[in-house]
C-alpha cells in the first residue's frame, strides 16, 4: 500500500476523509498537507475548484513524520512555505518549523497542547475541564469534560477530529520525536469506537454462521475505518466499502474458501 496519497473534495475535510479511507488509517496516523483550499467559484458556484490535500501514513514511522512535517503547511502565523522533495535543505525547513531544540520536551508539548485546546474551547464558548496523561502506547491523551462540551464533538465527531488534528500540529512543534495526541470529549471517541466494534463483531459472527455477506448502514469515513480495523485480523472475514458519500457503507463478507458453521 502507498504511504502517500493526494485527493480532492468539495472541502478540505472531505478531501482528507477520502485520503484517510484510501490509506485505511485514522486521523492520528496521518500527516496532512493542504495543497489547495479550493475556490467557491463564481455565481451559482460555476467554476468552483476542489480542495486538494496530500496525506502521509505515519503510523509506526516517526522518521517519516519528521521528514515530511509541514510541507506546504499553514504555520501558526498564517505563513506558507513550499519544500521541494529534492532540496538538500529540506531537513532544515523541518527544524525551522520546530521550536528551538533546547525548549523541546514532552512537558512543553503537553502544556502547549492543553493551552491550545483551552483557547479553542474558550473561542467557541465552552468552559470545560481538561485532563491529560500519557497512555501505555506513549500517546498524549487529552479529555474534555463539562456540561456544555457537546459542541466540541460536532456532527459524527467532525469538530472533535479537527481539534485533534490541529492540536497534534501544535504539540509536535515542541517535540524531537513524533508525539501522537488524542483529544476526546467525556469519553465520546472511546464509546463510539466500542459501539462500532460491537456492531462489526456481531455482524461478522452472523456472516460466518450463514456464509452470506452483510451490508451495514451508511457511515462516515471515520466510522467505516473502525469497522475495517476491527475485523482486519478476523479469520474468514473480509470487508470493503461500496456506494458514494454520504450513503457509502461497509460490506462484511466471507473470505473465499472458508467453511461455514451453517450452510
Amino acid at each position: 500500500m502507498d504511504h502517500v496519497v493526494e485527493t480532492t473534495g468539495k472541502t478540505v475535510d472531505q478531501a482528507v476523509e477520502k485520503a484517510l479511507e484510501e490509506l485505511d488509517i485514522s486521523l492520528t496516523d496521518a500527516l496532512i498537507e493542504i495543497l489547495d483550499e479550493g475556490d467557491k467559484g463564481g455565481i451559482f458556484g460555476f467554476g468552483r475548484q476542489p480542495a486538494r490535500v496530500r496525506v502521509t501514513d505515519i503510523s509506526g514511522d516517526e522518521e517519516r513524520c519528521r521528514e515530511r512535517v509541514r510541507r506546504r503547511a499553514t504555520l501558526e502565523d498564517g505563513r506558507h512555505e513550499d519544500v521541494n522533495d529534492d532540496d538538500d535543505d529540506a531537513g532544515d525547513d523541518t527544524e525551522a518549523w520546530k521550536m528551538p531544540a533546547e525548549e523541546r520536551s514532552l512537558d512543553a508539548a503537553e502544556n502547549a497542547a492543553l493551552d491550545y485546546v483551552e483557547a479553542i474551547l474558550s473561542g467557541i464558548g465552552i468552559h470545560g475541564r481538561l485532563e491529560s496523561y500519557i497512555d501505555e502506547e506513549g500517546s498524549l491523551e487529552i479529555d474534555i469534560s463539562g456540561n456544555d462540551c457537546g459542541v466540541a464533538i460536532g456532527r459524527h465527531g467532525e469538530t472533535l477530529d479537527a481539534i485533534q488534528y490541529l492540536t497534534n500540529i501544535v504539540a509536535n512543534r515542541w517535540m524531537d520525536d513524533f508525539l501522537r495526541v488524542i483529544v476526546d470529549v467525556s469519553g465520546y471517541r472511546h464509546r463510539r469506537e466500542q459501539r462500532l466494534s460491537r456492531i462489526a463483531n456481531k455482524t461478522a459472527e452472523r456472516v460466518l454462521a450463514t456464509g452470506r455477506e452483510s451490508k451495514l448502514k451508511p457511515m462516515t469515513p471515520a466510522e467505516r475505518r473502525v469497522i475495517h480495523m476491527t475485523l482486519r485480523d478476523v479469520e474468514g472475514i473480509s470487508t470493503y466499502s461500496e456506494g458514494a458519500d454520504p450513503r457509502r457503507y461497509v460490506v462484511i463478507a466471507p473470505s473465499v474458501g472458508v467453511e461455514f458453521i451453517n450452510d
